[in-house]
C-alpha cells in the first residue's frame, strides 16, 4: 500500500485522498472528525481482493485543507461528486461511514451514473434525536478550549473493540487538530444536518448494503435504525455484533467479507 497523498483542488479548498490498486473502484469516506486512516484495516483486504481503493480526508481533517466555507454531509457530497468525476474511472462502489453515508446517498440521487453501489456503514442519512447528555456534550464542545479534549474523550466510545494501534491512531487524530486553522473544525461540524440526504432517499436506484454495529452508541436502537435505512432503500443489511460506530475498525474481516460479497453481486 503506497498511501501516497494526492490532492484535488476545489473552489473552497484542497481535498486529500490516496489511490491504490487496480480493478473496480471503491471510494471510502470515513466518519466525520476522523482521518482516512480509519480504513487502515479494511483497505488492504479490499486491495488483496483485486479492487482499486480510494480513501478521503473530509474537510478540515487530516491532509485536507481547513477553512472551508461550510462543512457537513452535503458539502462532502459535493466533494465526492467532484472526486468521482476527477477519477474518471466509471461508476464506483462508495463505502460511506456515518455522514459519509449521507454523502453517498446524495450523489447516488443526483448523479446515478457515477454510483455502482452504496455501502452505508453506521449510516446517518437522516437527523437523529439526541438525548440530554449528548446535547450537553455538544453544547460544551462549542466552548473554546473544550472542544478537542471533550471530543477526544468521547471518541473511544465509537470503537468498543479497539485494535492494538488504537492509542497511536487517537494520538494522530489529536495531533491533526493542532494544525493551523483546525481550532474551529469540531464546532463547525456540530450543526451538520442530513436532511438533504433524507429528502433524496426515494430517488436512489443503486444497490445498497447497510452495515450496522449492534453497539453503535449514536442511535438509541441501532438495529431499528439500520432496518429503517434498509427498508427505505430496498437494500441488504448486515449487523455486526458488538461493533460500534466504525464497524470496519472493530471487525475489519467481517466487514470486508460483507463488502466483497456485495461488490461481487454487482457483477452478476
Amino acid at each position: 500500500m503506497s498511501e501516497q497523498t494526492r490532492y484535488l483542488d476545489l473552489p473552497g479548498g484542497r481535498l486529500a485522498y490516496d489511490d491504490d490498486g487496480d480493478g473496480p473502484l471503491i471510494v471510502c469516506l470515513p466518519s466525520m472528525l476522523d482521518l482516512r486512516s480509519q480504513f487502515r484495516f479494511l483497505k488492504p483486504l479490499l486491495l488483496d481482493a483485486g479492487y482499486r481503493v480510494v480513501t478521503v480526508d473530509q474537510r478540515g481533517m487530516g491532509d485536507t485543507s481547513a477553512d472551508w466555507p461550510e462543512y457537513g454531509s452535503t458539502p462532502l457530497a459535493h466533494d465526492l461528486l467532484a472526486l468521482l468525476r476527477h477519477l474518471d474511472a466509471g461508476p464506483a462502489l462508495v463505502y460511506g461511514c456515518s455522514n459519509g453515508a449521507a454523502a453517498g446517498v446524495w450523489v447516488a440521487a443526483e448523479a446515478p451514473e457515477l454510483i455502482r453501489g452504496l455501502v452505508l456503514a453506521a449510516p446517518f442519512v437522516r437527523d437523529g434525536k439526541s438525548g440530554f447528555s449528548q446535547k450537553l456534550t455538544i453544547a460544551l464542545m462549542r466552548v473554546p478550549g473544550l472542544a478537542v479534549p471533550l471530543y477526544m474523550s468521547y471518541y473511544p466510545k465509537w470503537v468498543p473493540t479497539p485494535p492494538a494501534d488504537f492509542a497511536e491512531h487517537k494520538a494522530k487524530l489529536k495531533e491533526s487538530f493542532r494544525r493551523p486553522g483546525r481550532a474551529k473544525v469540531i464546532a463547525d461540524y456540530l450543526d451538520m444536518s442530513h436532511a438533504e440526504s433524507e429528502a433524496r432517499l426515494d430517488r436512489v436506484t443503486a444497490p445498497v448494503l447497510v452495515i450496522m454495529g449492534t453497539a453503535d452508541i449514536d442511535w438509541p436502537d441501532p438495529v431499528a435504525e439500520a432496518e429503517w435505512v434498509r427498508d427505505r432503500l430496498n437494500g441488504e443489511l448486515v449487523l455486526v455484533d458488538g461493533a460500534g460506530h466504525q464497524p470496519h475498525v472493530d471487525f475489519p474481516e467481517t466487514v470486508a467479507g460483507a463488502v466483497l460479497t456485495f461488490a461481487r453481486s454487482l457483477d452478476k
